[in-house]
């Protein structure tokens, strides 16, 4: 079985027990900047676990396509991967517990065909927030799963919840025993030896998590799964890495073809970044130096780093991009839709880069000329830093220059100054990542809203190419990127601001209906990545001035907003234009 034979029999089986198939949202969440990619499957759906209707029912299903960060650095071991793809089901206030352990169990054992005795699950112990999951543990003795399989264990292990504040709840997550020795006679699924291997989590989201720390009810209890692809397709195989895969192999072999020095690490990371870069570039992402085109940007030239490791021609690079995509083109049709972007993109920056790693050693020379000076045989781990962060030096390619002139690093100081570079990241990510999804309250509802305003009247004021193309709201201000060759100017910016204060001031009526995307094209709405959408979508209207297409949520009536004012306006990049804005 394969991983897209996996795919399909998930959404088919979940299909079949009333679930919707929604597609995947895109790795750029829609307007949502706040975060740089889509992290898991349950982040474009948040709106929906706290309450918001979905217009596809309750009972969802999809493949989510996601990329996280933090780990890019761990990518070459393995098991580490920055792009995966998550397998999910979604109850929005339907079934819960009972219903969704009962499902599980059937699409591992009788789908997947995975003998119960490979099964192990774990569940919530209990503490003074949330009571012992005795539920849970009982449902799966009742399935079948034999008791000295099932666990219990705290927050740290069955407890499921995105930063520091948002939904959660207690879960119960299952493993899939690899057939490795125990490392001991304690040994199980919260061991980190390799026996056991999670697979699958249901996340039973019945909690919302305060900033103050307390807990308090949801309006509703949901469901929220996450089952991953690779890892999953990886274990059916009997492989011992997601990269001995038909996702990944056809590539590692043409690597071992190519390369003149053997790496089984660098290889890895050239098959994985290869594959990240590719898809983040087809969702509509760009190297820059910020955010996620600067993620974009690291993964790309970690990339070409490591083909220079591997003694790879870089001119390559180009049919490596044409045999991944001729590889992923079932699971991901978007990798041919847009081949001539992405190879562009990507060998337009590995250019870039070259030039930077001859930057790079020039200033790697000055940092051993000035050792040499000080009769230092040492170099410290602060210039180790510099040479990683500024121009992407990993300590490894620092070690071998060094080593060369004669010289050693000071990796301690290195990894001490990493670390704080990684807390720091993660730190931000999360921060990111809560922000953006569970920060809705009556100030950023009031922004958001905002945002449809200010939409259509740059659209009245500059033309309908005035499109929007992403947004980020915080308690204290709405940030607006839109499509647009030029500044706009002062007049321009003053009559835009008239015009959303005039509606405000009307107090239109905020209304929402649901409808097929066609219908909403009909009725003029705006809308952007329409074939990303479902079947039916949710149009808010805003009295006789606004109609768009959007998740939600927004005001009742436009009066009670407050004052609409710029404060500034700028380029964000090629053609696309940057507002600023504040509600007083």
């Amino acid at each position: 079985m394969n991983a897209i034979e996996i795919r399909n029999k998930y959404l088919k089986f979940f299909e079949k027990n009333g679930h919707k198939i929604i597609p995947s949202a895109p790795l750029i969440p829609e307007n949502d900047p706040s975060v740089l990619f889509t992290t898991a499957g349950m982040q474009p759906l948040v709106p929906y676990l706290l309450g918001e209707t979905h217009p596809a029912g309750k009972r969802l299903t999809d493949y989510q396509k996601c990329l996280r960060t933090v780990d890019i650095d761990e990518v070459g071991d393995n098991r580490h991967l920055t792009f995966f793809e998550m397998l999910g089901n979604w109850s929005l206030g339907d079934y819960f517990k009972q219903e969704s352990i009962k499902m599980s169990f059937e699409f591992l054992t009788k789908e997947l065909g995975i003998p119960v005795e490979k099964l192990s699950v774990t569940c919530f112990a209990g503490d003074e927030d949330a009571p012992r999951d005795e539920e849970s543990a009982k449902v799966w003795e009742e399935v079948g799963m034999p008791k000295d399989h099932i666990y219990f264990f705290g927050k740290d292990d069955n407890w499921w919840i995105a930063g520091e504040e948002g939904p959660c709840g207690p879960d119960t997550e299952m493993f899939y025993d690899t057939g490795k020795p125990a490392c001991s006679k304690e040994c199980n699924p919260s061991c980190g030896c390799g026996k056991y291997v999670e697979i699958w989590n249901n996340v039973f989201m019945e909690y919302y998590k305060q900033k103050d720390g307390t807990y308090s009810k949801l309006k509703q209890q949901n469901v929220d799964t996450g089952l991953g692809l690779e890892r999953m397709n990886m274990l059916l195989q009997g492989k011992e890495t997601p990269y001995d895969t038909e996702i990944f192999k056809p590539v590692m072999d043409k690597l071992q073809e190519l390369a003149k020095q053997e790496n089984i690490q660098s290889r890895r990371i050239v098959a994985e970044h290869l594959r990240s870069s590719m898809m983040v570039i087809a969702d509509g992402g760009r190297p820059s130096n910020v955010d996620r085109g600067y993620i974009l940007r690291r993964l790309i030239r970690r990339m070409t780093r490591h083909l220079n490791k591997l003694q790879i021609d870089l001119q390559e690079l180009g049919n490596l991009i044409e045999l991944n995509i001729q590889v992923l083109a079932e699971m991901y049709p978007s990798l041919e839709q847009n081949k001539e972007t992405i190879k562009q993109v990507i060998l337009e920056e590995k250019d870039k880069f070259v030039k930077t790693l001859v930057h790079g050693e020039r200033e790697f020379d000055k940092a051993v000329k000035r050792m040499k000076q000080e009769n230092k045989t040492n170099i410290d781990g602060h210039t180790v830093f510099k040479l990683y962060d500024t121009y992407g030096f990993p300590p490894e390619v620092t070690k071998d220059l060094a080593t060369e002139q004669g010289f050693s690093i000071d990796l301690e100081e290195f990894e001490k100054l990493f670390k704080e570079h990684q807390d720091k990241s993660r730190a931000g990510s999360e921060q990111k990542f809560k922000g953006g999804l569970a920060d809705q309250n009556e100030k950023t509802i009031a922004y958001h809203t905002a945002t449809h305003l200010l939409h259509k009247a740059l659209q009245i004021v500059l033309g309908e190419h005035a499109t929007q193309k992403g947004s980020n709201i915080t308690e204290e201000r709405l940030r607006f990127d839109f499509a647009h060759p030029e500044k706009v100017t002062k007049e321009q910016l003053e009559e835009v601001e008239k015009i959303v204060n005039e509606q405000i001031q009307r107090d239109l009526p905020v209304t929402c209906e649901e409808m097929t995307v066609e219908e909403a094209k009909a009725q003029g709405a705006m809308g952007l990545f329409t074939d990303k959408y479902g079947e039916k979508v949710k149009v808010y209207t805003i009295g006789d001035f606004s109609k768009e297409i959007c998740g939600g949520p927004h005001v009742s009536h436009t009066g009670d907003m407050g004052t609409f004012k710029i404060k500034k306006e700028e380029a964000s990049s090629s053609g696309v234009r940057r507002i600023k804005a504040i509600l007083q």
